[in-house]
């Protein structure tokens, strides 16, 4: 294992205002790192950024922006680079999610879960990645899913787009080993966030026990550590992931179903 130090480094959070984003920032800063914090809340990330300089005195900036809006990446780095910031770490952790069937969904909904679940993760990495290499110095999270590893019926576009987010975390994972930057994925199952609330429902958990965002990004800082390529958080969910590998894929698609069919309340 080669613990990757993050004292004086500086850290990007996407989706930093709440849940796994905002202990992902503490939890940088508790180890020295200053942090950017990026959200659409600026009255969550004003509060948030002076709680972690008070606590941890290092220099926390928030950045309020909306992702899933076009161009809203790119004004995100410029911003940092007016700021005068050399980014050693994002954290792609921002993330949406529906759930229903899918025709009764709002498309203009999905369409934004998709700019903000993929479009920007990867306008972001093209952003900071290459200073990265630059300086063989730096770390990539980007936040999936659980739902990444096999379809997932009444919630068909988030699970494709963090089945996204896990291909293409595994590529980069490829090209950058050996060139002093570490990428992993970071697969939660369903966590104790807001996020469920935003969707609306719980059916979308499929009856699983909830984690805590904490341990959520423990997974993540030992995944960087031991240089995994993903990591998954909990061992029920470990297992769960790895039914595609056994079962035919009509199979795992008819289990998803019935497991995530919307309850009638």
């Amino acid at each position: 294992m080669n613990t990757y130090a993050y004292q004086g480094k500086l850290a990007v959070v996407t989706g930093a205002s709440s849940g796994i984003g905002e202990v992902y920032a503490g939890a940088l800063a508790a180890q020295g790192c200053h942090v950017v914090l990026a959200a659409r809340s600026e009255k969550k990330l004003n509060a948030l950024a002076g709680e972690i300089q008070r606590k941890y005195g290092v220099q926390a900036y928030a950045l309020p922006c909306d992702l899933s809006k076009a161009g809203a990446p790119r004004q995100l780095a410029e911003s940092i680079a007016e700021l005068g910031l050399t980014v050693d770490i994002l954290i792609n952790n921002a993330g949406v999610g529906t759930h229903g069937r899918f025709e009764e969904i709002d498309p203009e909904r999905e369409q934004e879960e998709i700019m903000l679940n993929t479009a920007a993760l990867v306008d972001l990495t093209h952003h900071f990645l290459p200073g990265m290499l630059q300086r063989k110095d730096g770390v990539v999270v980007n936040v999936a899913s659980m739902a990444a590893f096999a379809p997932c019926a009444y919630s068909a576009v988030y699970g494709a787009t963090k089945a996204f987010v896990l291909s293409f975390s595994e590529a980069l994972w490829a090209e950058t080993r050996g060139r002093g930057v570490r990428v992993l994925t970071l697969c939660p199952g369903a966590t104790d966030t807001g996020f469920f609330d935003a969707v609306g429902s719980r059916d979308m958990a499929a009856g699983s026990a909830l984690s805590t965002p904490e341990k959520v990004v423990q997974a993540g800082f030992r995944g960087i550590d031991k240089g995994s390529i993903y990591i998954i958080d909990g061992r029920n969910n470990h297992m769960a992931a790895q039914m595609g590998r056994f079962l035919p894929r009509h199979r795992v698609a008819m289990i998803m179903e019935r497991i995530s069919r919307p309850k009638k309340h």
